[in-house]
């Protein structure tokens, strides 16, 4: 066992029968969502904490699940479980996949009940909003009035963004690492390419692949490839693989792999075209590019994170060029004008934005005294 795992973890469901209606104006009849849950809930149930995930993640954030002898760690699994800094001999952890995901939870390759095919280009479009009131509806199901944290990096950081704007009486902190409060027009262009690559792939078949028992593997392969690059430092890949060619190249004037990160880049790109839906890319980069509250308020920013109850932490990372520090200022500065109880670190850490995944001492150890 891996050392201070929380051990072996089965994935649960929640069915909410009451139908739901998008900010789209779409409704949902009813769906269900996949989560897990680590620790154990107090008396008061006032210990819980909710698991944000960010793009290409899932419900499985810690612990691991066994598979033909083979053992699958969560995503976030060097930051919860005993005695880490979001620590389950303390806390209730709860990590759900989000609406409209690809890991359990109801999204575009579930069978729509009306139909009886998969949803498919049918799906609605949702957005960080939706996410959040259908993580409120879970934290209804489990009885649980508010969370003593919620915590997101990326896009999930976006969404503990949000619980704070809409549903701040419910939640005691929020932690918010590596995130923004909008996307720039860097950021969506980056997103407009992937998709571009996806939807270009004529395996697609205007998002109805599933039926035709193929799927768009090229386009998600492009889209995971480029996505992997925006999410390192060029340090960490100069340091990583530099300019190091493959023992077996005889030549470099083809269109071969020829260079070691190219090799990499192409085992990144099969792993995830495996085992991510195109459908639900599409619909999670485009939640990414709509996220905007300030927009919803007269005031903008200010407005959005006015009367606050909540303690926010704050994180970002020097070397994050996606979501560089000045996003997370920007979140700061709107606290600090209203008065608000927050606390920002910024870390020297030289992975880039993927830094919020990874084991860092002043990171994890910034994480651990602000729960205490």
């Amino acid at each position: 066992m891996k050392a201070h795992s929380y051990g072996l973890v089965e994935p649960k469901s929640f069915n909410d029968k009451l139908p739901i209606q998008l900010v789209s104006g779409y409704v949902l009849k009813h769906y269900e969502l996949v989560y897990e849950t680590y620790g154990k809930l107090n008396k008061t149930k006032s210990n819980a904490i909710l698991i944000c995930h960010a793009l290409n993640a899932s419900h499985h954030a810690a612990g691991y699940h066994e598979s033909d002898g083979k053992k699958d760690y969560g995503w976030w699994d060097n930051l919860i479980g005993p005695n880490k800094p979001v620590d389950t001999n303390k806390f209730y952890v709860i990590s759900m996949n989000n609406l409209g995901g690809c890991h359990g939870s109801t999204g575009p390759k579930s069978i729509n009940p009306l139909t009886k095919k998969p949803f498919g280009s049918t799906f609605p479009f949702v957005t960080v909003e939706d996410w959040v009131e259908v993580q409120s509806r879970l934290a209804d199901y489990l009885e649980i009035d508010k969370f003593y944290a919620v915590i997101g990096g990326s896009l999930g950081g976006m969404q503990a963004l949000e619980w704070s704007i809409t549903k701040n009486n419910r939640v005691e902190n929020a932690l918010i690492i590596a995130a923004t409060s909008k996307l720039s027009a860097q950021n969506i262009a980056f997103n407009q390419v992937a998709r571009q690559a996806i939807t270009s792939d004529p395996n697609f078949h205007k998002g109805d692949y599933y039926e035709k028992k193929v799927i768009p593997y090229d386009g998600l392969r492009v889209a995971r490839m480029l996505g992997h690059i925006t999410y390192q430092s060029d340090f960490v890949m100069m340091k990583k693989f530099g300019r190091q060619l493959m023992e077996t190249n005889d030549s470099k004037f083809n269109t071969n792999i020829n260079f070691q990160i190219e090799s990499y880049l192409e085992y990144q790109a099969d792993k995830f075209a495996k085992s991510f839906d195109a459908n639900t890319y599409l619909r999670i980069t485009k939640a990414l590019d709509n996220y905007d509250p300030a927009s919803r308020f007269q005031n903008g920013l200010l407005e959005a994170l006015s009367n606050k109850k909540n303690r926010f932490l704050i994180v970002s990372f020097i070397s994050d060029w996606r979501f560089a520090p000045s996003h997370s200022l920007e979140i700061v500065n709107a606290l600090i004008h209203n008065k608000s109880d927050v606390s920002y670190v910024e870390i020297d850490a030289p992975e880039g934005h993927d830094a919020f995944l990874l084991e860092n001492e002043n990171y994890h150890r910034t994480i651990r005294s602000f729960l205490e």
